[in-house]
């Protein structure tokens, strides 16, 4: 039975695989870690043998570690008895910040402690959040252009507001198209600075399509660098992939006065 050390280096040296840019580096820990027949197993089939998890392990290295700026990393939730072992694997940025993607590792051991089936649990993403979650990262990124691909057509769109508006804040108003949407976060992004930190996470909360996004609007106002902050939520709801309701609870007030010209 392998030894709490021996645990202790296997799910470190398992982590470190997934991080490894040198190729000869990173076969030797492939060797060292699986059995000659080992085979990982995921929700999209099986991968055998040595050959075939160096092309996996490499792929993921160029797409998420050199291409993404991700590192994976296991948290602290190692368990282990016989010849099982399970833990959570995390993909974090490399620079610091939320993580960003994690995942159930469950390992089955051979009589000389390599791996013989290496088991692994994505976490199930409901479509409609898959959609949101691709939407709040478009916005982040200023990709108006593409936030136009996640609306559909005609769009049942709320943001409480008098009828006449206010002339510091010409985006909230009335809106029922997909040009519509993307007029609005084009001029919402024509009045507010890039902003210098990224903003906190927010929290989502889902039933069926229906999401609801909770978290903060923290911006500086272009003509006069004002900064501001208001709560918000918005009620989104998605069909088939595109987002047919977009409902914008905030503190509207607050918005106004920040845009409003200083007296």
């Amino acid at each position: 039975m392998p030894t709490e050390t021996d645990i202790k280096a296997l799910v470190d040296s398992y982590a470190a695989v997934w991080n490894e840019g040198d190729p000869a580096a990173r076969r030797k820990a492939i060797a060292h870690l699986w059995a000659d027949d080992g085979v990982e197993v995921l929700p999209s089939g099986e991968i055998h043998g040595h050959q075939a998890l160096e092309t996996r392990i490499r792929e993921a290295y160029e797409q998420f570690v050199a291409g993404g700026g991700f590192v994976f990393r296991v948290a602290a939730d190692v368990m282990a008895h016989h010849d099982a072992v399970t833990f959570t694997t995390q993909m974090v940025p490399a620079g610091g910040g939320d993580i960003a993607w994690s995942g159930s590792i469950f390992l089955l051991l051979d009589e000389n402690g390599r791996i013989r089936r290496d088991y692994q649990f994505a976490p199930i993403v409901h479509p409609a959040v898959r959609t949101v979650e691709e939407f709040l990262r478009r916005l982040a990124e200023g990709d108006l252009d593409g936030l136009a691909e996640l609306f559909a057509p005609t769009v049942d769109w709320q943001l409480d507001w008098p009828a006449q508006g206010h002339p510091a804040v010409p985006w909230i108003r009335s809106r029922s198209t997909r040009a519509d949407v993307i007029d609005h976060f084009r001029t919402l992004d024509a009045f507010h600075l890039p902003p210098k930190e990224k903003p906190a996470a927010p929290s989502i909360l889902v039933d069926g399509n229906n999401v609801v996004v909770l978290g903060e609007i923290r911006q500086t106002v272009r003509a006069t660098g004002r900064a501001y902050a208001a709560r918000c939520a918005v009620h989104l709801t998605v069909e088939d992939g595109l987002i047919t309701r977009y409902h914008v609870y905030e503190d509207s007030l607050t918005v106004a006065e920040a845009l409003a010209a200083p007296r």
